[in-house]
């Protein structure tokens, strides 16, 4: 069957799922957990790498699906946000990536068509999350030598192209060029879909979310809002918007200025607030939806859900304001995810 996200997008804001990392530290995982199997005599730790447990814990990743699309999620992320060659590199694990984004394209996609079955008139989403990795193609980690770069370009596209053949591959609906921190990194994300899409001869809507990463109100590339809303305007995109690094309050100035500037749908999914010293993140469902609820009432989003330290509590409380108001207008072209 096919759905016409953009003609859905035209009746109600969607309702983005919320922190995957939040959920699985909810499981007290062991270096085994990680391991599985399949990867018992790896000479290398594994534990933290959460992308890997769509292999070896798939029984979790695909239950935190579940308690999102029931909280009232419309589109779940894939648990892929380090599914690149480029970050897998730190566990000795690039020839693993196809898998790691196959596989959890796949389990996201069971659980939505699960849903979506009991549910059709709700039809349910999966954006496979293409994180930034963890390299910056703008920014020297040498201050001693600025002219230096820990990757280039064309390492990005390379590393991108495989992590969104697979994710393709696994069944996604949309993809999610997230927490762009470097513009030219997201840049080659988005390159590295057209050429897979030019491959494949398919298109799949591409929602872009970057992160302004201090009170500068800049991305740590030094991009001002609307100037990364420019620089990745030359393909046609879903929806734009902001992510991760600050909570809904801090984010407000710049989700209006999106608002106001783009020729796209709009999205938002911030962080439950601001991290406490310990790194913990203690804003409630109920205080984050109120903040969540202004964005809304004003019209700035078509899009919204939660970062780092969100859950299932957090989202629902989000999808309940959603419901009460009416979505961002936008003209742009329509959008169909076909699943026959």
């Amino acid at each position: 069957m096919a759905y016409n996200i953009e003609e859905i997008l035209k009746d109600r804001i969607l309702v983005l799922d919320g922190a995957m990392g939040t959920m699985i530290q909810r499981h007290p995982l062991t270096e085994e957990d990680f391991r599985g199997d399949k990867f018992k005599d790896h000479p290398y730790s594994l534990k933290g790498n959460n992308d890997l447990l769509s292999i070896t814990r798939p029984d979790i990743i695909k239950d935190i699906h579940r308690l999102y699309f029931e909280a009232g999620a419309d589109i779940v992320e894939t648990n892929t946000f380090s599914g690149t060659t480029i970050a897998q590199a730190d566990y000795h694990l690039e020839d693993v990536v196809y898998d790691i984004n196959f596989e959890s394209a796949k389990i996201a996609r069971e659980v939505a068509d699960e849903i979506t079955a009991k549910e059709p008139e709700k039809p349910r989403f999966v954006a496979g999350s293409i994180g930034p990795t963890n390299r910056t193609a703008s920014i020297s980690p040498d201050v001693n030598d600025p002219g230096y770069r820990a990757v280039t370009f064309d390492n990005l596209v390379e590393a991108y192209e495989g992590q969104v053949a697979a994710l393709i591959e696994g069944g996604v609906d949309i993809l999610l060029v997230e927490t762009i921190f470097d513009t030219l990194n997201a840049k080659a994300a988005l390159f590295a879909i057209e050429n897979v899409f030019d491959q494949k001869g398919i298109t799949l809507p591409i929602m872009v979310s970057g992160t302004i990463t201090d009170a500068s109100g800049r991305t740590l590339s030094g991009q001002t809002t609307e100037a990364f809303l420019i620089s990745v305007s030359h393909i046609p995109i879903l929806s734009i918007g902001l992510n991760c690094a600050l909570g809904a309050a801090q984010l407000r100035p710049y989700l209006e200025t999106l608002s106001d500037k783009a020729p796209f749908h709009t999205s938002a999914h911030p962080n439950a607030g601001l991290p406490n010293e310990f790194g913990l993140y203690d804003q409630t469902p109920e205080e984050m939806a109120a903040q969540v609820g202004d964005f809304l009432k004003n019209g700035f989003l078509n899009i919204v859900g939660g970062c780092c330290g969100t859950t299932p509590d957090h989202i629902r409380l989000i999808a309940e304001e959603a419901a009460k108001y009416s979505p961002r207008m936008v003209d742009s072209l329509l959008t169909i995810v076909d699943r026959e």
